[in-house]
């Protein structure tokens, strides 16, 4: 009765299907052929692959009682070190604007590690400035220019045109002379006292 009730029950985890082939050891011993049928009617797209359903049936039958699995020996990972930490904001800082593969470079770590470094540890992110006028297409520049024509045309004439333009806080931009919006990201951390359009 026991073993109908965990063969019928939909699991998916390994360990329960590890106890099912432990089960069908017992009193009316069944193959191992017979037991992935079982485990396929039981856990249908999630039971075991049938290699690994006659590896834990050999396991049992050969006296093993734990349904754990074997412990792993795990290498602990050395790639977030503090000293490569230590390298990474070191490389960055000497230039915000370098992409992750020059920071690679320079540290000498992998891709994935330099940029889980530097979202994860150093929490950074590349940013990339908005505004960058030179690529702004001829029309456009065009139409600015006009604007501003159009707006000097009227401060002359209506002595009291300046007094309806509303102002703002005052706002830094920084210029550089790029080509790209990629070209222009740089890395930034949150409490980053740059500001951005």
């Amino acid at each position: 009765m026991i073993r109908r009730i965990i063969f019928t029950t939909d699991m998916t985890d390994f360990t329960e299907q590890r106890i099912c082939i432990k089960f069908s050891l017992e009193p009316k011993k069944k193959t191992a052929a017979e037991t992935h049928k079982m485990l396929q009617e039981a856990f249908v797209d999630n039971a075991m692959r049938q290699s690994k359903t006659f590896l834990w049936y050999k396991r049992f039958k050969d006296g093993r009682t734990s349904v754990d699995n074997d412990g792993r020996s795990v290498r602990p990972s050395t790639s977030t070190a503090p000293e490569n930490i230590a390298n990474v904001r070191e490389a960055n800082l000497a230039d915000l604007r370098q992409n992750t593969h020059d920071v690679c470079e320079i540290v000498g770590l992998s891709y994935g590690t330099v940029q889980r470094i530097l979202a994860d540890n150093l929490n950074m992110r590349h940013i990339s400035a908005r505004f960058v006028p030179r690529l702004l297409s001829n029309d456009q520049k065009a139409l600015r220019v006009s604007v501003c024509r159009e707006l000097k045309q009227r401060a002359r004439v209506d002595p009291n045109f300046i007094s309806n333009i509303i102002t703002g806080d005052e706002t830094w931009v920084y210029g550089y002379d790029l080509e790209t919006k990629q070209q222009s990201s740089q890395w930034n951390s949150p409490n980053s006292h740059i500001y951005h359009l």
